[in-house]
């Protein structure tokens, strides 16, 4: 069984891909990024080539580019990095996940394949089985994502059985709002140590109740600090001062959501808070209005948000 250097707990910030005004990944602002991360808002674990960064609109090269450059950058500075290597192609996957165990990454995680899908459990495993074996000395994560896989087996139906199949199973990404499954999860499997890793960041307060052992998600580029206050809250048994980080957070959440948020949105958010150009996302994604990001700004400075990241 695959063994971290130390368990995946705590915030994990899904990491933005920077890119130039023509879509070209700009690397020279990923050391910085890293420092931000690490010294600005306390996040010192890192999810790379997710959805928040573009990972599937990244040519294979790119991927591998792009994780090289944070395992570089990120060490000796930050906790755990893990790479996202899901693809639609099994061979890919599984080029990814030798590539990551190669440059020193801390672990991997996939995505159920969204075009042809698996249509049962036994089927994503399979899959995500393959996938495991290329890297046999990392931990593997499964990152459950229904709303935009498509694919709707029930995380508690996948985790039962699960590491009998692939041995370095370690947890997953939970992004999904069904508190239900999450629970059950986590009910039916503490014993195994796993990593249960929520991934709906306005939610996040309610799944730390259900037994959540830390978090992956966009916001914590640039609201960890205030996500963190509220974790260490929880963990002293504040729940009124919990409570209130959590609605706070979930004011800007709920803003931004009304204005229109996605990856786009995330890059021109972060760009604002950080001053690190993350530039705009690659198509058939748009660019962010100026619209948008005044209208965030003011919001952000309202929340006080902005100097708290100062």
């Amino acid at each position: 069984m695959a063994s971290p250097k130390k368990r995946l707990q705590g915030l994990v910030a899904a990491t933005i891909t920077p890119m130039t005004e023509h879509g070209e990944i700009n690397f020279s602002v990923i050391g910085q990024y890293v420092d931000y991360l690490v010294e600005k808002q306390g996040v010192k674990n890192i999810f790379v080539n997710g959805t928040t960064g573009e990972g599937l609109s990244l040519s294979v090269s790119e991927r591998r580019q792009v994780a090289e450059a944070w395992v570089t950058k990120g060490r000796n500075k930050l906790d755990q990095v893990v790479i996202h290597v899901g693809a639609l192609s099994l061979k890919e996957s599984q080029e990814l996940a030798r590539h990551a165990a190669e440059i020193g990454a801390d672990g991997i995680a996939v995505i159920a394949p969204f075009f042809l899908k698996p249509w049962n459990k036994d089927v994503l495993i399979n899959f995500l089985r393959e996938v495991a074996a290329a890297a046999p000395a990392l931990p593997f994560y499964y990152y459950h994502v229904p709303a935009l896989t498509g694919v709707k087996i029930r995380a508690e139906e996948l985790l039962d059985g699960i590491q009998e199949k692939i041995p370095t199973f370690q947890g997953l990404k939970f992004s999904d709002t069904d508190l239900l499954d999450f629970g059950q999860c986590v009910d039916q499997h503490r014993q195994r140590q796993f990593a249960f890793l929520f991934g709906v960041d306005e939610q996040l307060l309610s799944a730390l109740v259900m037994g959540a052992t830390g978090a992956v998600g966009s916001t914590y580029n640039y609201l960890g600090k205030k996500t963190n206050q509220m974790l260490e809250a929880f963990e002293r048994k504040d729940f009124s001062s919990a409570l209130n980080c959590q609605f706070c957070i979930q004011r800007f959440i709920n803003f931004v959501i009304k204005l229109g948020f996605g990856v786009s949105q995330t890059k021109a958010i972060m760009t604002l808070v950080s001053g690190i150009p993350m530039g705009p996302p690659r198509l058939p994604l748009q660019k962010a209005s100026r619209e948008f990001t005044d209208n965030v700004k003011a919001k952000l400075k309202s929340l006080d948000f902005l100097s708290c990241t100062d």
